[in-house]
């Protein structure tokens, strides 16, 4: 690796000097991100197994280091539901050391592919795959949150569709009322009122009321419980090298995810900010350091958040200093309000992140997609099941795999190999074929399989220019055709070649290799050593 491209993921003289634009409004715009962030860090903190405070440590470690760091101005990072996804099952085979040493591996993973310039990958995701993922995740979060909505002991399982049956068939026989009302009531006024002004950060509201009532009531619910009023001081004490190897392979699924949905935030703020681009290397060297950093502090890995960064554009933040100062921010009110912090019913949390669920799926994008092609449906449909059957990895890459069989078909159907008006001569009967699209091998047999078929006629014209793509696999099944046709005693002119199939027809012996350049490239002699017209 060399200094040019190491020093491109750092951040410019540029990135730090827009930090001084308008520090007023961006601190502005961090204080309302940290107010809906609060709720949500805490929520997934609880979720992923390993706590509240983990989730605070997360969005105030890997929050601001992302921040500094990122490809992005404005994205705001820390923990999320997707990720909580993916860690639930890791924290049940590993436990929270395992999580920990997890999040350190994909650090240094994120790193690699920032180095290796893969962030540019993420164009090629479909629209449809995506929404997928996002149908998935939301499903998946709301079904984790079923037990502590019920107010019933977390059941033992690591599928979310099983242990949410098993808590509620808990609550069905000793029914906890008042922690699933104070849940219902919490979603409720989250989804009312980002209704009637969506600017307002109802979330924090949601669990405030509830917390109030929740004291006031002398409710016995669940409660977060005592949280430290500062971060841990970094240590690498639950780092075992002897696990390592076991732990690499859910290191890479986490590794992925984050580079995925921290990518994909990424470009939603780009979308809402016309003419604002990110930069994917950078991006994911940002999200490396952070996802180095938090385990230090005792944080579960983090992404890209693209709720709290939607909030963050659309209250307008100019520059990575409000996502820094959201960190900041969210870093002060644990040292000041911790205990007040530690009584909040774990009751509200599930129903903010229910109706966070609810919100996540964008239901007139979703039915446009499903509407567009059957295609475009069957893809969003199975990733949609393989995220809640499977994990969210295996469900992109099957979201993925579909896709490309489904566009291998389209090429397929795209290939043609038409038929001209043939020229009848005394003795001699020629015919002219055009090859349009792209011939690769999922078209390969078809083309071969028509120029078998061509009988009674002297000699074929094979005109190439409409070719739009041409592979190995394409190449030498029009080379068999070519020679087929030669030993039935049919000669062969290819013509209209274009420069770059050109090399892949010669090297495969479709053309003969020139001697020298040749200036025409209308008419090429076959292998057959027929001459050019």
């Amino acid at each position: 690796m060399n200094l040019t491209r190491a020093l491109s993921v750092l951040p410019s003289a540029a990135d730090l000097r827009s930090m001084t634009r308008n520090p007023r409004r961006d601190l502005l715009c961090g204080l309302t991100v940290a107010v809906v962030a609060l709720p949500l860090a805490l929520g997934f903190g609880v979720t992923s197994g390993l706590g509240a405070a983990a989730g605070l440590a997360t969005a105030i470690v890997a929050g601001s280091l992302a921040a500094l760091f990122g490809g992005s101005a404005r994205q705001v990072s820390g923990p999320t539901g997707a990720m909580t996804v993916v860690l639930v099952p890791i924290v049940h085979r590993y436990g929270a050391d395992g999580v920990l040493t997890v999040g350190l591996l994909a650090g240094v993973m994120l790193l690699a592919l920032a180095f290796a310039r893969a962030g540019a990958a993420m164009a090629y995701v479909p629209a449809p795959v995506i929404a997928g993922f996002t149908i998935g995740i939301a499903c998946v979060i709301a079904l984790q949150q079923v037990p502590n909505a019920l107010g019933v002991p977390l059941p033992h399982g690591e599928q979310v569709a099983v242990v949410a049956a098993r808590a509620v068939e808990e609550f069905g026989a000793a029914p906890q009322w008042p922690a699933l009302l104070l849940a219902l009531g919490s979603a409720a006024l989250m989804l009312a009122g980002a209704r009637w002004k969506p600017t307002v950060p109802f979330s924090l509201a949601a669990v405030a009321a509830a917390t109030a009532v929740a004291e006031a009531l002398h409710l016995h619910v669940t409660r977060i419980g005592e949280l430290p009023a500062s971060l841990p001081a970094p240590s690498l004490a639950f780092l075992d090298v002897s696990r390592v190897p076991s732990l690499l392979a859910p290191a890479a699924a986490v590794a992925a995810l984050a580079a995925l949905e921290s990518l994909l935030s990424a470009s939603v703020a780009d979308a809402m900010r016309p003419g604002e681009r990110h930069d994917p290397g950078k991006e994911l060297f940002g999200q490396g350091i952070a996802n180095l950093a938090a385990p230090l502090f005792g944080g579960v890995p983090a992404t890209g958040a693209i709720a709290r960064t939607a909030v963050n554009v659309r209250t307008g933040a100019s520059s990575r200093l409000a996502a820094l100062a959201h960190a900041v921010i969210l870093a002060g009110i644990v040292a000041l309000a911790a205990p007040l912090v530690g009584r909040i019913p774990l009751a509200a949390l599930a129903g903010v992140l229910l109706a966070t669920a609810v919100r996540m799926v964008e239901t007139d994008a979703v039915r446009a997609m499903a509407r567009a092609t059957r295609g475009d449906a069957l893809v969003l449909v199975l990733t949609a099941a393989s995220t809640l059957a499977l994990d969210l990895v295996r469900a992109v890459l099957i979201g993925l795999g579909v896709s490309v069989l489904l566009a291998l078909r389209a090429a397929v159907r795209g290939a043609r190999l038409t038929r001209a008006a043939s020229d009848e001569l005394p003795g001699l009967c020629n015919v002219t074929y055009h090859c349009t699209g792209p011939l690769l091998f999922a078209a390969a047999h078809r083309i071969r399989s028509t120029l078998a078929g061509i009988n009674g006629v002297s000699r074929v014209d094979l005109r190439l220019s409409g070719l739009t793509a041409v592979d190995a696999t394409g190449a030498l099944a029009l080379k068999d055709a070519v020679g087929d046709l030669r030993d039935r005693g049919i000669e062969v002119r290819i013509t209209g070649v274009d420069h770059g199939h050109r090399r892949v027809l010669e090297s495969l012996g479709v053309l003969p290799l020139p001697a020298n350049p040749l200036p025409d490239r209308g008419a090429i002699p076959s292998a057959a050593g027929a001459p050019a017209p």
